[in-house]
């Protein structure tokens, strides 16, 4: 589990920290799901919103399944999530913001929620094969 982490952060890194501005690619899919899907019903940072979400969720799921505990990877998560929004005021081009953190921290969330759930079902499972011997 941990090399996967590594690698997450790794990759998350790359992409949050680049002097790269994502607004023409938010743009694109925006206009795509607009115009190519008929989805009409919200606007570009809808989103760049949903994509802090896609990108922070394996996030507090890995960190989740290390620390074995969902509360401790959803802070762990959300400090990383507020870290990386403090450094991108420093990079030319790159913007925070608040709703960029509560996205990041909603994937985190979901992310732990899922590997919560996921350990539940490991831990019952070896109780029950426990039980059979």
């Amino acid at each position: 589990m941990a090399w996967a982490l590594l690698a997450y952060l790794l990759i998350a890194t790359l992409i949050l920290i680049l002097p790269v501005v994502y607004a023409d690619v938010v743009i694109h899919v925006w206009s795509w799901l607009r115009d190519g899907l008929g989805m009409t019903g919200f606007g570009a940072g809808w989103v760049e919103f949903a994509a802090n979400i896609v990108l922070f969720l394996p996030l507090g799921f890995l960190l989740t399944m290390y620390f074995r505990r969902p509360w401790i990877g959803l802070a762990v998560a959300v400090a990383l999530s507020a870290s990386a929004e403090a450094v991108q005021q420093l990079i030319p081009g790159r913007t925070a913001s608040v709703r960029d953190i509560v996205a990041n921290a909603l994937g985190a969330a979901v992310g732990s929620l899922i590997a919560w759930l996921v350990i539940v079902v490991a831990r019952r499972r070896a109780g029950r094969e426990s039980d059979r011997r």
